[in-house]
């Protein structure tokens, strides 16, 4: 294993992790509907939408249309279009990996190229590659995992999704530890809260971060100050 790619695997074992488990229900899931473990193979690899995979079971099999599917799709996932915009410029200087860092930019890894330090013998960009593709490789495991115990086993798969719930939360608290400043994050709870309690638990996130992004940008040059006389 060369240092990059250990370097990335020891930041992403939290991912590990909830990955596994989160790869695992899907597994279970999509073989309850009645697709084997292939399917999930070719469905993790090739969607790697998360909690939108979650929600494609429910369609397969049906008679949904195409254009509600991407209408369903957007609505989960409008959060990325955020997350792209802030790396696009770095990830432009990646060169072919260009569009697969696009395709696999999920919220645990944007947390994790958001927050991690990368040591300076090591370069940025082959750091950012081995994270995603190491991120997208646990949860094509775990469908797989997840399909193959779902031919032999039954599992009560209830309150399984909570592992996402822990995710964030680890890896909230390793950038918390990380920052020296920590108005961005708080300024992150207190938009959630509010967009939760005025927008509610199944919209509230797209709201949140389109007024964290608004505040932070309001007080940009404050944090930037306090960053500098921190460093």
């Amino acid at each position: 294993m060369n240092k990059t790619l250990r370097f990335a695997f020891i930041k992403t074992i939290p991912v590990l992790f909830g990955y596994l488990f989160l790869g695992i229900a899907f597994g279970l899931l999509l073989q309850r509907a009645g697709y084997n473990f292939i399917w999930s193979f070719f469905i993790s690899t090739f969607v790697f939408a998360g909690s939108m995979q979650f929600v494609l079971i429910s369609f397969l099999g049906t008679s949904t249309s195409f254009l509600s599917i991407i209408l369903m799709t957007l609505s989960i996932n409008s959060r990325h279009i955020f997350y792209g915009l802030s790396f696009i410029e770095k990830f432009k200087h990646m060169g072919k990996a260009y569009p697969y860092m696009i395709f696999s930019l999920t919220d645990e890894t944007y947390s994790l190229l958001c927050g991690t330090q990368i040591p300076s013998d090591l370069q940025e960009d082959k750091v950012f590659f081995a994270i995603a593709s190491l991120n997208q490789s646990y949860w094509v495991v775990g469908s797989v995992l997840g399909g193959l115990l779902g031919e032999m086993i039954f599992f009560n798969t209830t309150g399984i999704d909570f592992a996402m719930t822990a995710l964030f939360v680890v890896i909230f608290i390793e950038q918390w530890r990380s920052a020296t400043v920590h108005i961005p994050a708080l300024i992150g709870i207190f938009c959630g809260v509010i967009a939760l309690i005025f927008f509610g638990a199944s919209s509230f996130i797209l709201p949140s971060l389109i007024f964290t992004i608004g505040l932070i940008l309001l007080f940009r040059k404050p944090i930037q100050s306090k960053e500098e006389a921190s460093s």
